[in-house]
């Protein structure tokens, strides 16, 4: 894969024949240029579907109609394109790319491969009986399908079929094996498995070629932490938190690891400099002025072991560096689930993190019977927390604690929690009304096709700009 100008409308794919079904192995790379804007767009749009059937596959039992019929919901809206052919074209070059973004550490890897199994499972599946075939042989798995109708109908002799009825071996027969049908799903399913894992591998190893183009790094870096939904800095609600409201706030509608973090700062008076980052930029996204911020953090600061002098020497540049007030004047975000969960993990003496990903199992029972959750919704979280599915057990924590059965969001960031809850207890509506405004704006920029590259420019300029001056200078502890 190149990186150059726009792609020509007329240009010919050497790789065309690779399109030839909406199923492929991905077995041969992409050859063609693409634009950055390109990659940056296919890539976002990738992951948006894969977090999209992680989340499905965990809140529904796989393949029955229900996870079906949202499936075939979500693959509709991410399946854009002018023709079936670039439809085509765009999983094949998004696949590649979200490989060189997934292949860097063994967590990274066992996520891609399962959500990219999953949606193969799913596509080969809706397949026909005679496509599937097609595929198979396309793809050199000299494989057919058998039933296991009266005996008289079989082609093969009467003690062959028995035999295979019995033992669920595979009958050979001129290069061919015969298999019954639910059995050639998995054993295609497997195969898929095993040569993704091992290509993962492969790219693993060429990952310092690629890293040494210096306009790749970044953004492969940023795509394995991205989050990919609304920014939460963009907002209007400025001072329409209280200070007064915040103690209340924090135990109906703050998130885990905010509940936390406050819980901690009113017990301490401090907070260490992670903490402070994550809990500082998620109270500036649900409405915290800067004023209020300053005040707020003075006020808890001085109850400890710092005057008011020496808060405004050391800590008082860097709520307003968080603000945009300092410095370069970067309008810093609030982290998403994915950079509180892979980015910065706490040590001892931190507070800050993700609890279903950094605490120790028994700890957070511990800490979620403290917080009334039942026992039997204590144990659906830990079974959660055990396959890694740390954004689904916070949802859990979610239904849980707000007696629904089912919400109808997928959780990915910890102010999206907070707007939800309002919003269910009725006491966001200005606040999510105002907040989605540029939500709004964006929905219809992308209905004149022009969102999804300003969303990602804007999602990699922000995260940059976060490399290249980190504020973690700004938090040292004096």
């Amino acid at each position: 894969m190149q990186f150059g100008g726009r792609r020509k409308k007329n240009s010919i794919n050497p790789q065309s024949e690779l399109y030839g079904q909406h199923l492929q192995f991905y077995g041969q790379p992409p050859l063609e240029n693409i634009s950055l804007s390109e990659f940056e767009t296919f890539a976002v749009e990738r992951l948006k579907l894969l977090k999209t059937v992680e989340n499905l596959g965990v809140s529904h039992v796989k393949l029955t109609d229900l996870y079906i019929s949202k499936l075939e919901k979500e693959l509709k809206k991410s399946q854009s394109g002018p023709t079936e052919y670039e439809k085509r074209r765009k999983d094949h070059i998004s696949h590649f790319i979200l490989r060189l973004a997934y292949c860097q550490t063994e967590d990274l890897r066992r996520w891609f491969i399962q959500q990219e199994v999953d949606l193969f499972r799913f596509r080969f599946n809706d397949l026909d009986p005679k496509q599937q075939l097609e595929f198979l042989h396309k793809n050199n798995l000299r494989y057919d399908t058998v039933s296991f109708p009266k005996e008289n109908t079989w082609h093969i002799s009467k003690t062959d079929a028995l035999d295979l009825v019995r033992l669920r071996k595979v009958y050979l027969k001129q290069g061919y094996a015969y298999i019954p049908h639910q059995d050639i799903v998995t054993i295609v399913l497997n195969d898929f498995r095993t040569r993704l894992s091992k290509a993962l591998a492969l790219t693993a190893r060429s990952l310092p070629a690629v890293h040494s183009d210096e306009r790749l790094q970044p953004l492969l870096n940023h795509l394995s932490h991205a989050y990919v939904g609304q920014d939460y800095s963009i907002q209007k609600n400025v001072g329409k938190i209280s200070l007064d409201q915040i103690d209340s706030l924090s135990g109906k509608s703050f998130p885990l690891c905010m509940r936390q973090l406050h819980q901690s700062l009113r017990e301490n008076h401090h907070l260490r400099h992670g903490g402070r980052m994550q809990y500082g930029l998620f109270l500036k996204g649900i409405g915290l002025s800067l004023e209020q911020a300053l005040q707020f953090w003075k006020m808890e600061f001085i109850r400890g072991k710092v005057d008011a002098d020496k808060f405004d020497k050391a800590y008082a540049y860097s709520i307003r560096h968080m603000f945009g007030k300092e410095g370069k004047r970067t309008d810093y975000t609030p982290y998403s689930c994915m950079k509180v969960i892979l980015s910065n993990p706490p040590s001892q003496g931190d507070h800050h993190g993700c609890p279903f990903r950094h605490s120790d199992p028994e700890l957070l029972k511990q800490k979620l019977q403290v917080y009334k959750v039942s026992p039997s919704g204590i144990n659906q979280i830990l079974e959660l927390v055990k396959g890694m599915h740390y954004q689904l057990a916070c949802q859990k924590y979610f239904e849980l604690t707000h007696n629904i059965e089912d919400s109808s969001f997928s959780l990915n960031h910890p102010n999206q929690y907070f707007l939800e809850s309002q919003k269910l207890l009725g006491g966001g509506k200005d606040i999510k009304r105002e907040m989605d405004a540029p939500q709004r704006s964006q929905e219809n920029a992308a209905s004149k096709g022009s969102t999804a590259t300003q969303e990602v420019a804007a999602n990699t300029s922000q995260h940059l700009a976060e490399m290249t001056e980190d504020l973690d200078s700004f938090f040292q502890d004096a």
